[in-house]
């Protein structure tokens, strides 16, 4: 029997809740022999809790696409900054030219000011996400300029604390796959992933751990560094 399965209600279909622990997860994970070992490497990691400013959340996430987590928080910083708050009224109050000041590229201003244009129109309730089904979170932020699904997923799993997400557009996550199993065709590689579910949130984060332990090992002149405990997640 498969735990954490969505439920429905009179048609209705409701998100599976965050996880409040790793128990349960950790043990049905445990059952693919190759990622048990992974684990057992990279030791326990926090739970995620969702957030309560998903509209932040979100131009954070953008902000900090394809760069390091210090260059990112930096930017994030001097936006709030300039801003005195991440909302979205604040967002439309400045210029194009004084996002593009904190550091965001052009296309991030355009992607930022386009989430605060879709929240104070009502295209976007923001507020409302976190009792959206993963798919339905999906297609309501995806038709917004510069948010595609790989962005989206983030947020799911980062933003709203989903614990069945796992992101085939993250490069990471398919190299690491591969890694694992190196024999398996493609099909069969997404076949031992779908049998994660339903924790492939967690799978997806300590995938991103074993590559930061790696990494710190490689820093380290280490082949077996420490288990890796916190900042390992890429958001």
């Amino acid at each position: 029997m498969r735990p954490g399965r969505v439920v429905r209600l009179s048609g209705r279909v409701f998100p599976t809740p965050p996880l409040t622990d790793h128990a349960g997860a950790l043990a049905w994970l445990s059952r693919d022999p190759t990622l048990a070992e992974v684990l057992a490497r990279v030791g326990p990691l926090p739970v995620l809790a969702p957030t309560p400013d998903p509209f932040g959340t979100l131009v954070r996430s953008v902000g900090g696409q394809q760069l390091s987590v210090r260059a990112a928080a930096s930017i994030h910083a001097r936006l709030e900054a300039a801003l005195g708050g991440i909302t979205p009224e604040n967002l439309l109050r400045v210029t194009p030219d004084e996002l593009r000041a904190t550091g965001l590229s052009w296309a991030k201003v355009r992607t930022v000011r386009a989430l605060a244009d879709a929240a104070l129109d009502g295209r976007v309730d923001f507020a409302h996400l976190a009792a959206l089904p993963d798919e339905a979170v999906i297609a309501a932020l995806i038709p917004l300029p510069g948010i595609g699904r790989w962005t989206v997923e983030m947020f799911l799993i980062f933003g709203l604390s989903r614990p069945d997400v796992f992101s085939f557009g993250d490069l990471v996550l398919r190299q690491e796959v591969a890694r694992l199993y190196p024999e398996a065709s493609p099909e069969e590689a997404q076949a031992a992933v779908r049998a994660w579910s339903p924790y492939r949130t967690l799978a997806a984060r300590y995938l991103w751990a074993e590559v930061a332990r790696r990494r710190l090992a490689a820093k380290m002149g280490k082949d077996d560094p420490a288990p890796v405990l916190a900042g390992t997640d890429p958001l």
